[in-house]
């Protein structure tokens, strides 16, 4: 039978993600398995929220069910399904067992059971055995039976989660990967303490109706976090209508933003609502406000001080119930003091700031992240399996990621073609490598992009130094000699080498020039 610390972690007031691995180790140890897997159904996908013998970054799939006849096959039954050794059907987790590191799965047992909620469908329990023996005559009734303490597991996170929300008077939730309310579109992965800090503060500013200012560099997915406050708000039922503010021509801009009536300018032939009577009772995303033309910027404010709107053209102003939520990679008091962004402006939408962490401060994050998109490719590219070596795992782990959660779903994609292009099989388990991601080359077309002319070419008799050293001492150079010819003016410089000012002042801080 299972350890009583189970049963005593059912009594105890435990995290969830702690209580779920606890689950699956139990488990394994119970059977004396390889693998197991606690998956949770997220849409039309299982999602892994607790593994013990599998990868790291097998938290991170996205396992699409109607892709895998095995769990088609467990979801579809009440009960024990058992694929026995020399089943044709394949196996979700080819390449991804911790002991086999990208290698294909020996023959073997595989059992899993669908899990339950309140009658309705919540998951999946998955076991994979290596040797025949170890599931035995008795294997079905011994997995209904842990079936049953993972329900309760579940059930007993979410009673606790619900206390705690019913204590703070709001519906904070300790999500880690998955939203227990959300269909999967538009999920946040990761399970950093820095990730989830700032989403139990983003799940409780969601509850206000604060402007919010969401502050990260390019790439983070500040998208991804305005939703999540939209859909965590009072206001979820209503619209939430994202603007692209550098998308906007400044000609337009006001006419976007706010409407026209017909006849305000050439080609106006009738009334056109703008977006903030679109997000009338609901949420206005201002993607990128820091490119807000200032004739807009006026405009903007008086709508955020009066709560009215008036239409190009128009002679009265209309009321609006509107929530601003605003993302922007610049720094805005640096505008402010250059007199590119009002200062008013500034204050009205900064009432309650959130800086988004990069990817490279959040840790093993960038393991399941890349699991996530691993999955996404072998499913678009039709491998069988396609996994990270150690080595490429390590590398993913090291580099700096300028460009941060975008830049390595780039990465990974180009990856999976890379390793297409140099004859790898659909058919077989195909493991990346770091040859693969080109992260090196990625640092060094980055340096030459931006100021090629002023990298000296390192003479053969030289000393060896690492990448690292090398690249800095050139950024450091760079830096310096751009500094003096725009005299010491920062957003030139960022301009001149066609970098984000954020990025910039980063970057200046690490290699000691700040």
């Amino acid at each position: 039978m299972f350890d009583d610390s189970i049963l005593l972690d059912l009594t105890s007031e435990l995290p969830r993600s702690v209580r779920q691995e606890r689950l699956v180790v139990a488990i394994r140890t119970y059977f004396g398995c390889g693998a197991v897997g606690l998956l949770k159904l997220d849409g039309d996908c299982l999602c892994p929220v607790a593994v013990d013998g599998l990868a790291h970054e097998t938290l991170g799939r996205r396992f699409v069910v109607a892709q895998h006849p095995r769990l088609v096959t467990i979801l579809s039954s009440r009960s024990a399904v058992r694929f026995e050794p020399g089943s044709p059907l394949p196996d979700p987790y080819d390449g991804l067992l911790d002991s086999q590191r990208g290698m294909p799965l020996p023959v073997h047992d595989c059992m899993g059971i669908s899990l339950y909620l309140e009658g309705r469908l919540w998951g999946a329990l998955t076991l994979d055995a290596f040797d025949g023996c170890v599931f035995d005559e008795q294997a079905g009734d011994k997995l209904a039976h842990s079936a049953i303490l993972a329900e309760a597991v579940v059930r007993m996170s979410r009673l606790e989660e619900e206390i705690r929300a019913s204590r703070a008077g709001s519906l904070v939730s300790e999500t880690l990967l998955v939203d227990e309310q959300g269909s999967g579109e538009g999920e946040i992965i990761g399970q950093s303490a820095i990730l989830l800090k700032l989403l139990h503060e983003l799940d409780v500013v969601a509850n206000s109706e604060l402007p919010v200012l969401l502050l990260g560099e390019t790439g983070v997915g500040k998208e991804l976090f305005a939703r999540r406050l939209h859909r965590k708000s009072p206001r979820h039922n209503a619209p939430l209508i994202h603007v692209n503010c550098a998308a906007l021509p400044e000609s337009l801009a006001e006419s976007e933003l706010f409407g026209h009536v017909k006849g305000a300018f050439s080609g106006a032939m009738s009334d056109r609502p703008g977006r903030f009577e679109a997000a009338n009772g609901g949420t206005l995303f201002l993607d990128e406000v820091g490119e807000l033309p200032l004739t807009v910027q006026a405009k903007l404010l008086r709508t955020l001080q009066n709560g009215e709107i008036q239409r190009l053209g128009a002679d009265q102003p209309r009321k609006v119930d509107v929530r601003i939520i605003a993302a922007t990679n610049r720094q805005l008091h640096e505008q402010v003091r250059e007199g590119q962004f009002r200062a008013d402006l500034y204050h009205r939408l900064s009432v309650y700031p959130v800086p988004i962490p990069p990817l490279r401060e959040r840790g093993n994050d960038v393991l399941l992240l890349a699991g996530n998109f691993l999955e996404l490719n072998r499913a678009r590219l039709g491998f069988r399996s396609l996994r990270l070596s150690p080595a490429a795992e390590q590398a993913l782990c090291s580099y700096d990621w300028p460009g941060n959660v975008r830049e390595l779903e780039h990465v990974i994609s180009r990856a999976a073609l890379r390793a297409v292009s140099r004859g790898a099989l659909r058919t077989e388990i195909v493991t990346l490598e770091p040859e693969h991601l080109a992260l090196d080359a990625t640092i060094i077309r980055t340096i030459n992009k931006a100021e090629n002319a002023l990298i000296p070419e390192i003479e053969s008799n030289e000393p060896a130094v690492s990448l690292k050293i090398a690249v800095d001492g050139y950024q450091r150079q760079l830096i310096r000699q751009t500094l003096e010819i725009c005299q010491g003016n920062w957003a030139n410089v960022a301009r001149r080498l066609e970098l984000d000012p954020s990025n910039l002042h980063k970057l200046a801080k690490r290699l000691g020039l700040k």
